[in-house]
């Protein structure tokens, strides 16, 4: 029985693509080090740098786990070309998608470097999670005031301020007011679906 780093069968190796390239290509889109990913997908890190150097070939379980950490696909990995994707989202194609209080409008294509989201913040909701995950944000305020934890640092953002760090910093976003907030939101995590993207793992609570 083959383990979780056990390659192709002899001579299926050749019938792939040289993918080490692009696997690094797209580590480094989605801002992850080699023993972040490597852990990831369930392998050591010695495994996967021999995977992007190109002294071993993936196994398609090792491919469909790698797309799963990089947000992308198979095809992707592969290096096939993807369809054009639209480059204008009109406001009457966003739909709403409720998520842990929350309320996101995908405002950008799916499947690139960066998601891209209009975002209504109720207040008292979610003010508690802390969220640590590799990328960057970009935080844009359109109405309402937002309170922004990063690190031992709190900023009261008012319409208008932005604000634009790296997310491995622990951050907390909250409503100020009772009416909530609207912001613009753009990051470049791409490991998870999009809510999950949003809302981040709560790693505990910040004093």
């Amino acid at each position: 029985m083959s383990t979780p780093e056990s390659g192709p069968p002899e001579g299926q190796a050749e019938t792939l693509p040289a993918v080490a390239p692009q696997l690094r290509a797209l580590r480094r889109r989605a801002s992850l080090t080699l023993e972040v990913a490597a852990r990831a997908a369930g392998l050591s890190p010695a495994h996967l740098s021999r995977l992007e150097t190109g002294q071993r070939q993936p196994s398609l379980p090792m491919l469909l786990s790698l797309a799963r950490v990089y947000g992308t696909t198979v095809s992707e990995l592969l290096g096939e070309s993807a369809a054009d994707r639209d480059a204008v989202v009109r406001s009457g194609d966003m739909e709403p998608t409720p998520a842990g209080g929350w309320t996101y409008w995908q405002a950008g294509s799916p499947g690139r470097g960066m998601q891209a989201l209009r975002v209504r913040v109720p207040h008292g909701s979610q003010g508690d999670i802390v969220r640590v995950h590799p990328g960057e944000e970009w935080l844009y305020v359109l109405k309402g005031r937002l309170r922004l934890r990063l690190g031992d640092s709190t900023h009261l953002l008012a319409p208008g301020d932005s604000a634009h760090f790296d997310s491995l910093t622990p951050h907390r976003i909250a409503a100020e007011d009772p009416d909530g907030l609207d912001l613009l939101f753009v990051h470049t995590l791409l490991q998870s679906p999009t809510a999950a993207l949003c809302l981040g793992p709560h790693t505990g609570e910040m004093p």
